[in-house]
């Protein structure tokens, strides 16, 4: 029985396997991503040695020697026709593997790196008596339900930098996540370089929750990033937070509060108590600065605006908040996105608001959103956020959106969690991992693993492909991968590992 997360829209096996001593890539140098052919040779020869507990050299082989197995072909070819009848979706893809090799087909290059990803884990473990890898024949058509299946990470609260969050990039991208949303201020501090103004980096970047130095990414970092995530099909979406979860700003900039006094640094875990001030002549210039810097340095076609928990504010002025700030990411040639709570101000149509509080019973505003045009990303925290603890005596993370375990991320349905909301109207599905009590990239990784790949499959897979018990032995399957490769997780008690 193959594992594949997420669980592909057709799949069909046969018996028979094929033997891999190491792959070849035969992709012939494709125009719109000349990097694929190496990723794929380093991402498949990772998987042959990890089963066949060899070392691979560069590009994923061990070299051409006398004697040698012939190296399996992996063909690469972009076709219009490839995917499941009828799909639409620009990732989609086709995976043939049978006795002359594997063949990945797809529209476009994101659709082959997610077949590379399907390949990658139906290499497996030789039968007894054999030697080396090997690869079962197989089938399968696919395409993703969303197209936006994405992942937000707090590196306000705790900064992770450009290595960790290439890391965390690699693992995203390997469940077939597209989106990494970075939530980049908050109160306890300013995480991202901005030209027109230094000093929000400089002056409110240095601290944590946990009494940590902080740190913030550089425009050259931001770059770097994006430039990784782009290899893997990944787009970033920055979010600076405002008009609430602001104190790192006003830390900075005295003239941002109605006293003209700056505010104390905080390195705290309370939220609700800082605001920006819609009618002071600092106000204005500021959102102008910081995100017209931010969509300059954002290659993809979205910035988030914030807007959450902001309680000390009349709902006209938080009205007349979002206005400004949709204006300003527009004009600034980005698409806004912001949280739930702007579903209550008058909004353009084609905001993309996200879904997260569960606890509201009334949720009508949300609809009438979706029905006036706005689209929604569905972040249920009782269901998708990931610092949220296992069992009531894990020792990381929270409890306010209740507990959530492997099970919980991954037994839900986007259509039925806001009742009334059109389904057309579903952009898709991101998790959320807050950090406030998530220090290190190994605790970070223990609260996505193996929830995240709970979240990938309802992001990605047809409901009436879904099934829990068969998850579970598939996500036992993936398990090696993290041990090997030193990822951390968490070996939760409802799977068998």
């Amino acid at each position: 029985m193959v594992s594949i997360i997420p669980q592909p829209l057709h799949l069909l096996t046969r018996p028979e396997h094929v033997p891999v001593a190491r792959f070849e890539i035969r992709g012939g140098g494709l125009e719109q991503a000349p990097w694929l052919d190496g990723l794929a040779a380093d991402v498949l020869g990772a998987a042959v040695a990890r089963v066949a507990g060899t070392a691979q050299g560069p590009g994923g082989g061990d070299g051409e020697r006398t004697g040698s197995p012939a190296p399996t072909a992996v063909v690469l070819r972009l076709d219009e026709n490839a995917g499941p009848d009828g799909s639409t979706s620009r990732e989609r893809y086709s995976l043939v593997v049978d006795a002359g090799g594997a063949v990945l087909s797809a529209p476009e290059p994101a659709g082959l790196f997610h077949a590379l990803q399907t390949l990658r884990q139906l290499v497996e473990a030789p039968a007894p008596g054999e030697a080396g890898a090997r690869v079962p024949h197989v089938v399968v058509h696919d395409a993703p339900r969303y197209g936006w299946r994405g992942l937000s990470v707090d590196v306000a609260r705790h900064f992770f930098g450009l290595a960790d969050l290439r890391a965390v990039v690699d693992v995203a991208a390997a469940y077939k996540l597209n989106v990494l949303h970075l939530h980049l201020t908050d109160d306890q501090g300013w995480r991202i370089e901005s030209p027109t103004r230094p000093e929000l980096a400089e002056l409110s970047s240095g601290s944590d929750t946990s009494g940590g130095s902080g740190g913030h990414l550089s425009l050259a970092d931001f770059r770097a990033l994006q430039d990784h995530a782009a290899e893997r099909f990944v787009r970033v979406v920055p979010e600076i937070d405002v008009p609430g979860h602001i104190n790192a700003a006003t830390h900075v900039y005295g003239d941002l509060m109605p006293d003209g006094v700056p505010t104390d640094a905080y390195t705290g875990i309370e939220v609700g108590f800082s605001r920006l001030t819609i009618d002071l002549p600092s106000t204005e210039p500021f959102l102008r600065d910081v995100f017209t810097d931010l969509a300059r340095a954002t290659d993809g076609e979205h910035v988030h605006l914030g807007g959450d928990e902001v309680l000390k504010m009349e709902p006209a002025e938080y009205a007349r908040f979002v206005e400004l700030c949709e204006r300003i990411v527009l004009e600034a040639g980005k698409k806004p996105v912001a949280w739930q709570e702007v579903a209550k101000a008058p909004l353009r149509p084609g905001t993309i608001v996200q879904y997260w509080d569960t606890h509201p019973a009334d949720l009508t505003y949300l609809v009438e959103a979706a029905e006036a045009g706005a689209r929604v990303i569905m972040s249920p925290a009782n269901r998708v956020y990931l610092d949220m603890k296992y069992t009531a005596d894990f020792p990381l993370g929270q409890d306010w959106a209740g507990l959530v375990e492997v099970r919980d991320a991954y037994d839900w349905e986007p259509e039925e969690a806001v009742p009334g909301l059109p389904a057309s109207a579903i952009e898709g599905v991101e998790a959320a991992v807050w950090t406030e009590r998530i220090p290190t990239l190994d605790d970070l990784f223990t609260m996505l693993l193996p929830r995240l790949t709970a979240v990938a499959e309802v992001a990605w897979t047809e409901p009436a492909r879904k099934d829990w018990e068969d998850y579970r032995r598939r996500v036992a399957a993936e398990a090696a991968v993290w041990r090997e490769s030193g990822v951390a997780f968490h070996p939760s008690p409802q799977v068998a590992w």
